[in-house]
């Protein structure tokens, strides 16, 4: 009898503990998922009926799509659409292979001082983004290369942490197969194309998915770097909409630009959320 009470006390303490941390998560969800609702709602508000409400509404009866319409004829956001997918795809290859080179050499190839170069290549990411900003902004400037793809693209084609983490990723596996390629004739390059990218490639997907996203968001470098218009980006059209658009006042017109922007990057995870994750817990992972 003792026994039973006390099994259905554990059952009843699991129960409460479980739904305890489904209400903790659904509510975590709420909070994180209503800014995006919220960015909908408003995009298909119409401006008046927006500025009309006193107290913000939920929901609305009356959606209209003028909103997304005007955000591609404000401003010409379908060539800033291009410019983006220009630069996220040249500077996503490009990172790559820096990436992937870099790790390799600094996982698998053995030359003097690798580790005293490994530390001080890691120090870099204690530099403060700002004074690398500045120092890549005098370097594209005098190099000629201000309102250029060249010079939008460069200083992001190197990542240190990418390549901190593919490096931990290449190390995990074992030397043998290394020794075994050699043994066969193999060389470093063709060992690294047919068993180390192979074996890392939810790695490799990640730091892509990961790149993107970061090129996609980029404003502040595209923002200092150039000045006329053919060169700008998504995230800089955001704010040409703003100040030459639609005008500061027009939310419901902002919103819709935001969500059209937004999209590509939020399908873009629903697809590949499950390597995203899988890549991240495998590059921390050691042994």
């Amino acid at each position: 009898m003792d026994y039973k009470s006390a099994e259905r006390k554990l059952k009843r303490g699991t129960a409460v503990r479980k739904t305890l941390v489904y209400v903790l998560l659904t509510f975590w969800a709420v909070m994180v998922l209503f800014p995006f609702y919220w960015m909908v709602l408003t995009s298909v508000k119409s401006y008046g009926a927006y500025n009309a409400e006193w107290i913000p509404e939920l929901i609305t009866l009356n959606p209209t799509l003028q909103n997304y319409r005007d955000a591609f004829t404000a401003v010409p956001l379908s060539g800033y659409f291009l410019n983006t997918i220009l630069f996220t795809v040249v500077t996503t290859a490009l990172m790559l292979v820096v990436t992937i080179l870099a790790a390799f050499g600094f996982s698998r190839l053995s030359f003097r001082g690798r580790d005293l170069a490994f530390t001080i290549f890691l120090s870099l990411m204690m530099i403060p983004n700002e004074l690398v900003v500045i120092t890549n902004f005098v370097t594209i400037t005098n190099l000629d290369l201000r309102n250029t793809f060249t010079g939008l693209i460069l200083p992001s084609v190197t990542s240190v942490f990418y390549i901190y983490l593919l490096k931990e990723n290449f190390s995990q596996i074992p030397d043998e197969l290394y020794y075994a390629a050699k043994a066969d004739g193999a060389s470093d390059f063709r060992y690294l194309c047919r068993v180390m990218i192979p074996i890392c490639k939810p790695t490799i997907i990640t730091i892509t998915i990961l790149k993107v996203i970061e090129c996609w968001n980029s404003y502040v470098w595209p923002r200092l770097i150039t000045d006329d218009r053919s060169y700008f980006l998504v995230s800089n059209g955001i704010q040409e909409i703003r100040e030459n658009g639609f005008g500061r006042d027009n939310i419901p017109a902002m919103m819709a630009a935001v969500c059209v922007i937004s999209a590509p990057l939020i399908v873009l995870f629903l697809i590949f959320r499950k390597k995203i994750m899988a890549g991240v817990s495998r590059g921390g992972l050691k042994g």
